[in-house]
């Protein structure tokens, strides 16, 4: 379904320094920020991205040549049907508003990322996934229509049955296809608003990927902390949790409200913290004490969701850890058959760098979906946190890019600054595909962002 183009209204302009939630890289941007969905339109010349919060972790949201439009005012809820759980919403609503609304009521975003701070159209041209990837896919999986501004004005909407290559290329298309205004999610009925979790200490790296694998082990949610400094025969030592959706059953006798949480005051970090806080020594101490602290819980243990879900969103301002040069997220996911082998040469190659990841999260995803630039695909998914303090760390990551391609896999868009264009049409076979359907509604590239320019993703000349 088309709609006509509306005359563009005079946007005022501003310059504003902005980076990924990594910090890394910073620039100085041309930014605008409409108020309403009638102002959310492409510029008459010259390149744009939309923004939502800002929280994927690189450039994808940057654009040093051109306009940014940042959308979190345009974050209005539209329509509910609780007979299909559809929720229909403006595109710079976070999943934090979601859930701030529809918890009280019973409901719950089906897939969501590891922060609520994300807005529904990010989380869609990210096609994010959880920690339940491998029970029921991605953001995209759910998503029941979208509307999108295309390149000349026009309202698009579309869906898996209505121009699916178009929906299939702006699931997971990074922005590049139009600016996003409406999102139609599906949502699921809960019965509260906490989660039963167990968790497991897996001795090795074998352990924690046999625990994983494990069916009588599996459950809706399930991730693994891993300690990414163990050597010998702790070496990939992780603790394994697990949880799901608690029912009314689940829930101690104090709980009152089983749909309401108190309300807990986040904390900020409100300075960067200096060079030395995540070096090895300081990190391989931490991860001693959170394997024992959290392995030590053998028996499952009810709990409010924002801990299980969002462990960091408690506290503000967490990237800010890293120091003040900010830090690259490296998530690569290895394929089924390889991941054994690719997993241990990866965590050995960060090894023998000398380099310490504060955040190593190791999960196992299911089946790839129908998005043409979708990162998830069977298999593994490693998540390595590393501070910007060298000039070796970006030859260290392409030794990485390296083995990961070796071994069939990719890394994931959203979290990344510098992967070769060469490296990244070799993991994403489906580009070609993508830059058909880009080269149909947007042949002179007016949706594009430093990403893009990074790895020449315009539509083919």
């Amino acid at each position: 379904m088309h709609s006509q183009p509306e005359n563009k209204p005079t946007m005022r302009t501003k310059m504003m320094e902005i980076s990924g939630w990594g910090r890394y890289p910073r620039g100085r941007s041309k930014v605008v920020r409409p108020e309403r969905m009638s102002e959310a339109v492409p510029p008459s010349e010259g390149q744009m991205i939309a923004r939502g919060q800002g929280r994927s972790y690189g450039n994808a949201a940057m654009s040093a040549d051109g306009l940014v439009m940042l959308t979190e005012r345009l974050n209005r809820f539209l329509a509910f049907d609780a007979g299909t759980g559809v929720l229909r919403a403006e595109a710079g609503t976070t999943i934090a508003e979601v859930l701030e609304t529809f918890v009280p009521r019973g409901w719950f975003p089906a897939v969501t990322p590891g922060t609520k701070f994300v807005s529904l159209g990010g989380c869609v041209a990210a096609d994010v996934h959880g920690k339940n990837h491998h029970r029921v896919g991605t953001l995209g999986n759910h998503i029941a229509e979208i509307e999108l501004v295309l390149a000349d004005g026009v309202r698009k909407r579309c869906s898996p049955q209505e121009d699916r290559e178009l929906f299939w290329a702006t699931v997971g298309g990074m922005g590049l296809t139009g600016i996003m205004t409406e999102v139609s999610l599906r949502l699921i009925p809960i019965e509260s608003a906490y989660v039963v979790v167990q968790h497991h200490k897996a001795r090795n790296l074998d352990e924690s990927l046999d625990l994983l694998e494990n069916r009588e082990f599996d459950d809706d949610h399930t991730v693994a902390w891993l300690d990414c400094l163990a050597q010998g025969e702790s070496f990939g030592r992780s603790v394994v949790q697990r949880g799901h959706h608690a029912k009314l059953s689940d829930l101690p006798t104090g709980v009152k409200e089983p749909l309401k949480l108190k309300p807990h005051r986040q904390r900020n970090i409100p300075f960067d913290f200096p060079a030395w806080f995540l070096k090895p020594f300081s990190v391989s101490l931490f991860n001693r004490l959170y394997y024992l602290a959290q392995g030590a819980k053998r028996n499952a243990f009810v709990t409010p969701y924002e801990s299980f879900l969002y462990p960091l969103d408690g506290l503000g301002n967490w990237n800010r850890m890293y120091g003040k040069c900010g830090f690259v997220q490296y998530q690569c996911v290895v394929p089924m058959a390889q991941a054994r082998r690719g997993l241990r040469l990866l965590l050995q190659e960060l090894t023998r760098s000398g380099r310490a990841s504060f955040l190593t999260v190791l999960k196992r995803l299911g089946a790839e979906g129908p998005g043409l630039l979708s990162f998830p695909t069977e298999g593994y998914t490693l998540t390595l946190d590393l501070p910007v303090s060298d000039p070796e760390l970006f030859p260290f990551l392409d030794r990485l890019d390296e083995i990961v391609l070796e071994h069939g896999g990719r890394i994931y868009l959203a979290k990344d600054t510098r992967v070769k264009a060469e490296t990244f049409r070799a993991m994403y076979p489906r580009f070609a595909e993508w830059q058909q359907v880009k080269a149909r509604i947007d042949r002179d590239n007016c949706f594009s962002s430093d990403l893009a320019r990074m790895l020449n993703m315009g539509a083919p000349a």
